[in-house]
């Protein structure tokens, strides 16, 4: 992994008139209408979006063959922001190859976390874990509003979740798929977690298999050096409780039991109906287990209300 010289990226919010390039790092397109209903919204914004290159593409079941995908990444120096398409699979490949960061911001999820990872474990700002291209238009208004406020530099609003485990925890923010993530173990791409504010999601894995990742990390000791933990959705993962198994919760609660961190569940963040919030990986996070409340960037001495979303 190539880490560029940190001068070369200094961040800015974006403003009207900035370039959008539209990225695909993961699985072929299957719905152009998703695509550029999710292009409008950042038109919308007063952003110009360059030409679409990308939803035609094929290789099997990416969009592109790796040289390809990763050449949305690498031919774009003017690009304010780097919208990803979609998730499924195939961004951890790209990280096989030389990957020479641009300046500027990383918008995606699910998939995108294999980027926004080894973006962040090269030392680079900019990444947002929040909705892909082609789920930002069926995004609820707050969501969308939440986005733009991350991209273009306003305050955030605080999450609001169930406190599970008291305490306060104050640390860089990182958003993750958990299964996603899970295969970056070993590798040079998962940052350091010490004194991390990490919240993890997922979709469609059973709590057994949820277990067995938790347990993964735990021997790790990456669960153990974070300074607070955040649950997102976990979309389809609670499927097999009812046959005589533990549930999803009962998953969470014990394999975070012992940790001594504040830990905070069902944050709108993730896969699934409700929205969710763009989170900007990096950023400085203050996670409160009492209140069960997330704030991004905020004076820990105020207290804006949390976002209650319809």
């Amino acid at each position: 992994m190539h880490n560029t010289d940190r001068s070369e990226l200094l961040l800015r919010p974006l403003q009207t008139g900035d370039e959008v390039a539209v990225v695909a790092a993961s699985s072929a397109l299957d719905n152009t209408e998703n695509l550029l209903r999710g292009i409008s919204i950042l038109d919308s914004w007063g952003l110009r979006i360059r030409p679409d290159v990308i939803s035609q593409r094929r290789w099997g079941y990416l969009a592109g063959r790796d040289d390809e995908r990763l050449s949305d990444f690498q031919s774009v120096p003017n690009a304010s922001l780097l919208a990803c398409a979609r998730g499924g699979w195939g961004a951890a490949r790209l990280l096989e190859h030389p990957f020479f960061w641009q300046p500027g911001w990383l918008l995606g999820f699910s998939d995108v976390t294999a980027l926004l990872c080894a973006r962040m474990a090269a030392g680079v700002s900019g990444g947002v874990h929040g909705p892909l291209i082609t789920t930002l238009a069926d995004e609820p208004e707050w969501s969308q509003r939440r986005l733009h406020d991350v991209l273009f530099g306003h305050p955030l609003l605080d999450l609001q979740g169930l406190p599970w485990r008291g305490g306060v925890a104050v640390g860089p923010l990182l958003t993750l798929n958990l299964t996603v993530a899970s295969h970056l173990i070993g590798t040079p791409f998962l940052p350091d977690l010490s004194g991390v504010v990490l919240v993890i999601e997922d979709i469609g894995e059973a709590p057994y298999r949820i277990d067995r990742m938790l347990t993964q990390w735990r021997l790790a000791g990456l669960l153990q050096s974070l300074a607070g933990l955040g649950f997102g959705r976990f979309l389809g993962c609670d499927h097999d409780s009812d046959s005589g198994g533990f549930s999803l919760e009962e998953v969470l609660l014990e394999r975070t039991a012992d940790l001594g961190i504040p830990v905070v569940a069902n944050l709108l963040v993730g896969h699934g109906p409700g929205g969710n919030a763009a989170l900007p990986v990096g950023a400085i996070a203050t996670l409160d287990g009492d209140q069960g409340v997330l704030s991004v960037g905020a004076n820990p001495g105020v207290q804006p209300a949390p976002l209650q979303p319809q």
